[in-house]
């Protein structure tokens, strides 16, 4: 039998992030920053849904076809009980979903597409992995950097749910354009060719070529 080599082409997009005016525009809310510019990009309302537990809304991406977007009002380390739904709802297999979240081990400015991996630390992925019962799902993780200074265990609490400098709104500006630019490629024409195109930019740093990293793992975001 010829094994299937179709590309992998999420249909639902999460963003991960805590409800709430408390931790809007956090460092630790990026994924539901992606998830809102998508949601303008492509004029699909996400509203709240309680049979998911979250924000969904369904619609069309020019080019890109039919997609579902959410994000769970579950606090993040309960996300996977609202993706869970989804699935189980719409009869999508775990490959279907992309999920979206902060990641303290990337500077800002920079990305990184995955096909699958471990939760790296991070309560929300924790849950996503738990409740799909699987690692193998595509995910993208944003760079929000570290504390700029003193004992990072100390402040990594501080740092994840404060917002981002002045300084970097622009950058953040520019970071959420690549993550739709990312998500467009990836839905069009597939997580790996996505990769292949957006894992090595660095928005910190436009004119330096950046070298392909060693991976050693998955990250520690929190």
């Amino acid at each position: 039998m010829v094994p299937d080599v179709s590309p992998v082409k999420p249909t639902l997009l999460v963003g991960l992030g805590n409800p709430g005016a408390q931790y809007d525009r956090t460092r630790h809310n990026i994924g539901f920053e992606v998830v809102d510019t998508l949601s303008q990009r492509w004029g699909v309302a996400c509203t709240p849904q309680k049979k998911f537990q979250g924000a969904y809304g369904e619609g069309f991406a020019t080019g890109c076809g039919k997609v579902r977007l959410l994000k769970p009002s579950t606090f993040m380390n309960q996300s996977g009980q609202s993706i869970r739904s989804v699935l189980d709802w719409y009869k999508l297999a775990p490959e279907q979903v992309l999920i979206i979240y902060d990641d303290m081990d990337l500077p800002l400015g920079r990305l990184r597409l995955r096909l699958s991996g471990s939760a790296g630390g991070h309560n929300g992925m924790k849950s996503a992995i738990a409740h799909l019962g699987t690692q193998q799902f595509p995910r993208l993780r944003v760079g929000i950097g570290t504390p700029r200074r003193g004992d990072r265990k100390a402040e990594t609490v501080s740092h994840v749910l404060g917002k981002f400098a002045p300084d970097e709104a622009g950058l953040v500006r520019d970071i959420l354009a690549l993550c739709v630019e990312t998500v467009e490629c990836g839905l069009r024409d597939g997580v790996a060719k996505a990769m292949s195109l957006y894992n090595n930019r660095d928005l910190a740093a436009p004119d330096m070529e950046v070298q392909m990293e060693v991976q050693t793992g998955e990250g520690r975001a929190v």
